[in-house]
């Protein structure tokens, strides 16, 4: 049962829609139109349910899946005759192979603006709400009704779950702590089934001789020795529900064993074949599908397509009429495939004729995976079992540039991996072969679409330097609008099942069209994040101004576009501050207010805008406590805008907290591409805190914890509020006062020590008493120019400490841009590029080395000449 339809796997014919579940009152539901064949002994149900799993194994590929996302039901009918006693005793087994639930997170397809696309997630939310219903009921609560009719599966399944059954549930869970989530709820399922209490009787009943049909089952019964031997011998009846016109049992019989004996034959032909010939097995993501088929590879050649004159018949997304040909010619086996037909082997697309090695790993078309079996003097031991679907996609991701160190798995503790990490490349892997189905089935359908995997965050950091957590994500983009959508992996699951719905109605010949609203390929345009850029506050902690370029780096590590900004601290006024107001210590500034402005000023080289037409962009930032998020205009269509727009910040009392984010984080601007139709972006939190002058507050948390705190009116609020920022601002001209009047004392201070020294030097050793001149005394000039010679130095201290602030903010410019390098792809580049990071490091020490010592040189300077002056104040 696939997309809440039923496949007979008995029947080589396909109905169209599906066979229909019927309703009887004295059966209950049923399938109409389910073959039944009898059997004779426990092999041939056996051979029976291979014969299911193989044509359930092509029923897979037909419907443009990467494994059969379906459930099985295997049906089987005992019935017991006793003669003697005229009693009958019978039953039905049912063997259900349950598909396992897509992986998603807890909010399911994320808000995704259409319905729950996968009828399998659907059908195991029905069962597990049956489940729990019969469970309540056994504990004694009171159920009003159990939901049997919400999906076909729980309607066939009701006597197996709350009839005269007895029913057993077999939970798979893995151990791998990526699946811890999974492995949870697939638990819980099952304490819940074990709830369930069922009392199962023996279903008896006196032997009637009330039709032909009956007549002749008993008459069989007894005839055959065989199943004399077994009492309890299998017979599968014909289907439940209402029979007309049906053939006598007798002749459903024989005709069962004329179908054995062609399937005998067949058998055995296929394993002398597989003893001869080179072929191909195929491999599916469920390991029971996988080496059902067998393409077997003939003496000449032999074409393979989807057209029913080829030798070799395949179906799939991505398959041609005729796909490729296969020679086996001299000992050795060639592919060669037809023009713009995708073939990849062992990870790799060719485009030309190949020879094939034994144990080849084979994808054609979009996702049909196949392993090739050479000439049986190739043939060893070797364990097929590894060369599973997930070698292959593994090996296709590695040839694509896919790795688990590519995603930065090497962990911080001894090159242990990151579990988040390594989920994450489990992610890629898994939907690589899924966005490939997704771009053939909007080829087939002319959708126009082309989708490409993304790892949000690749290159991206937090505030503080740190790594974000990554994420899967699913780029989607209009060849003809060149519009672009992101999907996370939860949305692109959920619209695949949907896109797969939708392209199985076209296979079967039905209108595809449909509404826009509900086309599984279309959303509406949306802003789409481009890049980030960081900007380091580490100079604006010492009242330095910053002014630079830096990149915007998208998901990939790659320049989306580069931005000129500055970050300026400024008086209350938006003066900006001088080469004096540098400190030393930023501790300096703490409990004094701060303001500075952040302008940015242009944005050179957008890559967004180059590609197309009707764009354009919007900047973003956030700084410290703020909630809101502050936006720049709209620019359209300039590939290199003046953006010029400067907003001013207060910290009226600089908090330790403040000055520690400054020396240690980075201010963040993102990069947005807006598209024709799409709503600008905007704050949508309330409106921050301002001062008196209009600029907006940061470091806000004491006074939002005295405005949260009071019960007072807003207008008192308001009032208070403005008193504190009178208080605030009184409160800084007296510290500058305060300031004031130190220095001078100081320098008084200093003064009258240099008098007392003087006059005691003028004393004799006779204790004669020496009267000092005037001129003896420091005059108000002295003391002036002590005074500037030390303002001089600190000057220069300051001078120099914002050299190497700044030189030491291009290295780490340059740092962060080292990281983002990446090796290319091919291998004879990759000399060059070792070269040039060499050249990258070997410059970037020597900055760094520079940067240290010219500092060194500029602080011996200072000092020596600090000495100086204070030898020779002359």
């Amino acid at each position: 049962m696939n997309t809440g339809k039923i496949r007979d796997l008995l029947s080589r014919t396909k109905k169209p829609g599906g066979l229909k579940v019927r309703e009887d009152q004295q059966l209950g539901f049923y399938v109409d139109g389910l073959k039944s064949v009898p059997c004779e002994n426990y092999a041939q149900i056996e051979r029976l349910m291979e014969q299911g799993t193989k044509i359930r194994t092509t029923a897979s590929t037909n419907m443009n899946a990467s494994s059969s996302r379906s459930h099985m039901v295997i049906t089987i009918q005992f019935k017991q005759v006793f003669l003697d006693s005229n009693l009958t005793k019978q039953s039905s087994i049912n063997l259900v192979d349950l598909a396992g639930s897509e992986r998603q997170k807890s909010s399911g397809s994320e808000g995704d603006r259409l319905k729950e696309g996968s009828r399998v997630n659907l059908s195991l939310t029905s069962l597990g709400n049956v489940i729990s219903a019969l469970a309540d009921a056994a504990m004694g609560k009171r159920v009003l009704h159990v939901p049997y009719r919400d999906s076909v599966l729980t309607k066939l399944l009701q006597p197996a779950l709350g009839g005269n059954s007895r029913t057993t549930l077999i939970a798979a869970i893995s151990p791998a702590d990526t699946c811890y989530e999974e492995t949870l709820s697939t638990l819980r399922y099952a304490e819940r089934a074990k709830k369930i209490q069922n009392k199962a009787v023996v279903n008896t009943s006196t032997l009637m001789r009330e039709s032909k049909a009956e007549n002749n089952k008993v008459l069989l019964t007894r005839g055959n020795s065989r199943m004399a031997e077994r009492p309890a011998c299998l017979l599968a009846e014909p289907g439940p529900g209402p029979q007309t016109g049906q053939p006598t049992w007798a002749h459903q019989l024989e005709q069962a064993r004329e179908e054995w004996h062609q399937q005998y034959l067949a058998i055995a032909q296929e394993r002398q074949m597989t003893e001869t010939f080179p072929h191909l097995l195929n491999v599916n993501e469920d390991t029971q599908l996988t080496g059902v088929l067998k393409y077997f590879i003939q003496a000449g050649s032999c074409d393979a397509g989807r057209a029913a004159s080829n030798a070799i018949l395949l179906q799939g997304l991505g398959i041609s009429d005729k796909h490729a040909s296969f020679t086996n010619l001299d000992g050795k086996v060639t592919v060669t495939p037809q023009s713009k037909c995708k073939v990849v082997i062992n990870g790799v697309p060719i485009v030309t004729k190949t020879k094939l090695q034994h144990l080849d790993r084979i994808i054609l078309g979009s996702n049909s995976a196949y392993l090739y079996i050479g000439f049986p003097s190739e043939r060893g031991n070797e364990d097929l079992n590894r060369f599973d679907y997930d070698f292959f996609q593994l090996e296709r991701a590695a040839a694509e540039g896919v790795s688990v160190d590519k995603l930065g798995a090497a962990g911080r503790r001894a090159g242990n991996a990151d579990p988040s990490v390594l989920a994450v490349f489990q992610d890629y892997v898994k939907l690589m072969p899924l966005v490939a189905e997704a771009n053939q089935m909007g080829k087939e359908l002319e959708k126009g679409l082309r989708m490409e995997l993304k790892v949000k965050n690749l290159a991206s950091s937090d505030s503080r330097g740190y790594d974000l957590q990554k994420e899967v994500m699913v780029k989607v983009t209009h060849q003809r609008t060149h519009e672009v959508w992101i999907w996370s992996k939860a949305k692109f699951i959920n619209r695949k099942f949907l896109m797969e719905e939708l392209y199985q109605r076209f296979l079967e010949g039905e209108d595809g069209r449909v509404a826009q609203e509900d086309d599984p390929f279309w959303d509406p345009v949306e802003v789409v994040h481009l890049g980030s850029a960081h900007i380091w506050l580490q100079p604006l902690a010492y009242c330095m101004k910053l002014e630079d370029q830096v990149e915007f780096l998208n998901c990939d590590g790659i320049e989306e576009a580069v931005l000129h900004i500055h970050v300026t601290p400024c008086s209350p006024a938006g003066q900006a501050c001088g080469e004096e107001d540098v400190v030393i210590d930023p501790s300096e500034l703490l409990g004094k207010r701060m303001d500075f402005q952040i302008g940015l000023v242009r944005c050179l080289g957008i890559k967004w805008l180059k590609e197309g037409a009707e764009r354009g962009i919007q900047m973003g930032y956030r700084i410290y406590d703020l909630s809101s998020t502050f936006y720049t205009k709209p620019v359209w269509k300039i590939v290199n805008p003046q953006i010029e727009e400067t907003v001013q910040f207060t910290a009226l009392n600089a908090s330790q907290e403040f000055l520690n984010y400054l020396q240690t984080n980075a201010l963040i601007v993102d990069l947005w591409g807006l598209q024709e139709g799409c709503a600008q972006l905007s704050c949508s939190q309330p409106d921050p805190m301002v001062t008196s002058e209009g600029h907006i507050m940061v470091d806000t948390k004491k006074i939002s914890t005295v405005m949260d705190t009071g019960q007072t009116t807003s207008n008192q609020i308001s009032e208070l509020y403005m008193k504190l920022l009178k208080l605030e601002q009184e409160m800084e001209l007296l510290r500058n006062v305060n300031r004031a009047l130190r220095e001078e004392n100081v320098l008084l201070k200093y003064s009258l020590e240099k008098a007392g020294s003087a006059q005691q030097a003028q004393k004799p050793s006779d204790s004669g008493k020496v009267t000092q001149t005037p001129a003896q005394l420091p005059t108000e000039g002295e003391i002036h120019h002590t005074s500037a010679q030390q303002a001089s130095s600190d000057r220069e201290l300051a001078k120099a400490l914002k050299v190497f602030y700044q030189s030491l903010n291009v290295a780490r410019g340059q740092f962060l841009r080292l990281r983002h390098y990446k090796p290319p792809e091919d291998d004879g580049l990759l000399r060059p590029f070792v070269h040039q990071q060499s050249q990258r490091l070997k410059d970037f020490g020597e900055l760094l080395e520079s940067s240290l010592w010219r500092l060194k040189s500029d602080v011996a300077r200072i000092v020596k000449e600090k000495r100086a002056c204070s030898l020779h104040p002359g």
